[in-house]
């Protein structure tokens, strides 16, 4: 089935086009297939696929995770990366149940503590070294190359207890190791978000950016609101990660107005949050608009950005023999009360609304799940 995609506002492409014409094969071509059926996007914005930086997905495998389609395109969303609920040990499982059998593209973060989370706090992954194995880590990048976009640690207290910054560093010895990226969860200590920033190098990920948690925050003293500011500038790509427990609207807000945009917006969402107070990615990206982050860059932290970390086109453009990915959403004013994870509580005045996601030549509705 060939489609044409017309009355649309594109943005956050390279290139912008009055109509889109879609193959049989789903890819996007110059000029309309003589069969094309028209799909009318009603004057929304036109952006790159929805990609989700901070899911998990591993439905069964993981006792917090929700199944791939609660975070995926039926909330505008058709691309995510599932952020370490599978370790070595387990991942074989996520690969076979949840990433190959999806129409989103979903790739994922290796989490560092062989058992990943498969009971999530209540048996820590990181508990002593019994809980790492380098070797069989090592062995699971390699098969699984395809769909492994980087390592995941949760260097926090409540997960690594005494043994402080050690696992990060594990953590990061393997990400170089690999050439991955490193993805480092962020809260409270130990170890003390400083000791984590020291290890960090252009490409890593911090999580969590814009937690409010004392003595795990950017916000805590002067010196690592700068030093947060200066990783930043050096190329280290804070992600929202808002979760149940990890974003604050004060810190976001101080934030963005001193010039600290975050690389990503991402939900962490989870069986935990997805009613509250995460929800969906409209919504997340609703309350940084909120908070000060520009309508482009919310788009560009949303696509572009997290796009790049999963191997997809940095830049999508509309050119010719590209696969259709596309998100159709609306700006809409509204008045809907959010919390952030502390309990703070906002109304947001201007929301974005998924109306339905474009995969190569199948199209789907799509709608906000809402607080």
């Amino acid at each position: 089935m060939s489609l044409t995609l017309k009355n649309f506002r594109a943005v956050g492409f390279r290139d912008t086009s009055a109509t889109v014409h879609v193959n049989d094969e789903g890819r996007v071509t110059a000029e309309a297939p003589s069969d094309a059926g028209e799909v009318d996007c009603g004057g929304g914005w036109l952006s790159p696929g929805w990609c989700d930086l901070h899911v998990h997905v591993w439905h069964g495998g993981s006792d917090i995770s929700v199944r791939p389609s609660q975070a995926g395109r039926p909330t505008g969303v058709t691309a995510m990366a599932d952020a370490g609920s599978a370790g070595e040990a387990t991942f074989h499982g996520l690969r076979e149940y949840v990433i190959e059998p999806q129409s989103e593209t979903i790739r994922a973060f290796l989490n560092i503590g062989s058992i990943g989370l498969v009971a999530c706090n209540r048996v820590p992954e990181l508990i002593d070294l019994r809980s790492i194995d380098i070797d069989r880590t090592l062995e699971v990048v390699e098969a699984n190359r395809d769909v492994i976009c980087g390592i995941k640690v949760r260097a926090s207290g409540v997960i690594v207890g005494s043994w402080g910054i050690t696992p990060a560093k594990i953590a990061k010895r393997v990400a170089e190791i690999t050439d991955l990226p490193l993805m480092v969860h962020v809260g409270e200590p130990p170890p003390l978000i400083d000791e984590v920033f020291d290890i960090l190098t252009e490409g890593d990920i911090v999580t969590h950016c814009f937690n409010g948690k004392k003595a795990g925050s950017i916000a805590d003293t002067a010196a690592l609101w700068e030093q947060a500011k200066e990783l930043a500038a050096r190329g280290v790509r804070m992600d929202v990660g808002h979760g149940q427990a990890s974003f604050d609207f004060g810190v976001a807000r101080r934030a963005i107005g001193d010039g600290l945009r975050p690389f990503s917006v991402s939900t962490d969402l989870h069986l935990r949050n997805i009613s509250g107070p995460v929800h969906d990615m409209a919504t997340t990206v609703s309350k940084l608009l909120a908070v000060g982050l520009p309508f482009e860059d919310c788009v560009r932290a949303i696509t572009q950005a997290p796009r790049s970390v999963l191997g997809l086109e940095a830049e999508l453009g509309l050119m010719p023999g590209e696969r259709a990915d596309f998100t159709v959403f609306d700006l809409v004013d509204g008045e809907v009360e959010v919390a952030d994870s502390q309990g703070n509580r906002m109304t947001l005045d201007r929301l974005f609304e998924p109306r339905m996601t474009v995969l190569g030549n199948d199209v789907q509705d799509a709608a906000r799940r809402g607080a």
